[in-house]
């Protein structure tokens, strides 16, 4: 139901159950047919849109090594030229930064 034409603003805020809003309308995660990173804490939610990468995948990654294999790849395929961030993330802009954040995070625990 979003409309080109109409501009909204994103929600990153995991408390808030408004995702998109403008001064005529919000959308809640209740109504959005995909799972948005920042809202949703399952493993199978994706954190990369373009390339498929869920936060279960990130989690295996780090788990065995790989993470920083995976975040290369990501940044690899961006800087390709290789994603539709921008149509395919619900946030509007490139997910590098979240699979960057969450591989960190990770990081962190495994190290803890």
């Amino acid at each position: 139901r979003l409309t080109p034409e109409d501009a909204f603003r994103f929600c990153p805020d995991p408390t808030c159950d408004v995702v998109y809003f403008n001064a005529a309308q919000t959308y809640r995660t209740g109504d959005l047919k995909v799972p948005v990173f920042q809202k949703d804490q399952a493993p199978g939610v994706p954190v990369c849109s373009c390339f498929g990468h869920t936060r279960a995948d990130l989690s295996a990654a780090a788990a065995s090594g790989t993470g920083q294999a995976l975040e290369a790849s990501v940044r690899a395929h961006v800087q390709a030229g290789r994603c539709g961030c921008e149509v395919n993330n619900p946030q509007g802009g490139c997910c590098l930064g979240n699979v960057v954040t969450v591989l960190r995070g990770l990081g962190r625990q495994e190290q803890a």
